[in-house]
């Protein structure tokens, strides 16, 4: 995976805590990518099954995962099942440390696939677009538009984001986190 070989290299030997969002296993999983012995990986998802470490009641709070407590969160193919795929983001940016990276892969295109819904395809503003709301930097955001050479990679032409949680210093970390309490709490208010 190239989000691994370009931001994880170099510290194989380092403890890295990764966290794949919408990690059961339909059609192959990310754990062996993120194999390394000093890395710690944990899939998470709403529904038990292979490759599941921890189940969550819902895609937009997770209190099964501590504010701060993961380096990296990787997440393929299933923000275009997320309703409220910007919610999740909210958590996601929650979860990572000062420092932590994020890679969401999701399809530009591609026939619908419901798993139970399907309700989105992104483009590179679109991704450039969840790192700014989140308030982190993008370190890079493509869609892949020319064909690869494989059936499926072609079918879907992923869009890529990888953005970083910025390291504010404590105080303003802490205002941060405050803040995205707010609008957390502001976005899931009429979901209950």
């Amino acid at each position: 995976m190239a989000f691994r070989d370009r931001y994880l290299t170099g510290r194989s030997q380092t403890p890295v805590r990764i966290l794949d969002v919408g990690g059961l296993d339909v059609n192959g999983s990310y754990r062996d990518l993120f194999s390394a012995s000093a890395w710690t990986y944990t899939a998470l998802d709403v529904t038990s099954g292979p490759n599941v470490d921890v189940v969550v009641e819902s895609p937009y709070t997770w209190s099964e995962v501590a504010s701060g407590s993961v380096d990296a969160v990787i997440s393929g193919q299933a923000f275009e099942h997320i309703p409220y795929f910007w919610i999740t983001m909210l958590e996601i940016e929650r979860v990572l440390t000062p420092g932590g990276l994020c890679c969401i892969l999701a399809p530009s295109r591609g026939p619908e696939h419901r798993h139970p819904v399907d309700c989105w395809r992104f483009y590179t503003d679109g991704m450039k677009s969840l790192a700014e709301f989140t308030r982190m930097e993008t370190l890079e955001a493509f869609t892949e538009w020319g064909d690869v050479g494989d059936w499926a990679s072609d079918l879907w032409h992923d869009s890529m984001l990888v953005c970083r949680k910025p390291d504010r210093g404590s105080w303003l970390n802490f205002r941060r986190a405050c803040a995205r309490w707010v609008q957390h709490r502001a976005s899931t208010w009429d979901m209950k």
